[in-house]
């Protein structure tokens, strides 16, 4: 039988920066909001908590987390379906926006092999 969590309550993630899950979730819902094709890793959560990993003990259960919120999420997205991220169309005008054209430093002809 599934026991079902108690929302007020919080566990403690990280002992080194007093991180409890609660924290670590809303800053992945959060970045989710922001982006939700976003890759998220316990670098770029620490990183929004203005905190850094310490002792590296704690990175498993963050991992956890992130693996937990972001499925629910999208598991929530697909019962409201959302217009798809134009990831493609953004790339293609960044590279235009690049100035200078062709940055590698070699002529057009040359060959690495």
């Amino acid at each position: 039988m599934r026991r079902e969590r108690n929302v007020a309550a919080s566990m403690l993630v990280c002992q080194c920066n007093v991180i409890t899950d609660n924290e670590i979730r809303q800053i992945i819902l959060g970045l989710l909001k922001e982006d939700p094709w976003r890759i998220i890793v316990p670098a770029l959560v620490y990183s929004e908590l203005n905190k850094r990993c310490k002792c590296a003990g704690c990175v498993p259960n963050v991992v956890d987390i992130i693996l937990a919120v972001t499925e629910e999420y999208h598991l929530q997205m697909t019962e409201k379906p959302a217009e798809p991220y134009p990831v493609h169309a953004r790339l293609s005008a960044m590279r235009r926006k690049r100035p200078g054209g062709r940055n590698e430093r070699r002529s057009t002809g040359h060959r690495a092999a």
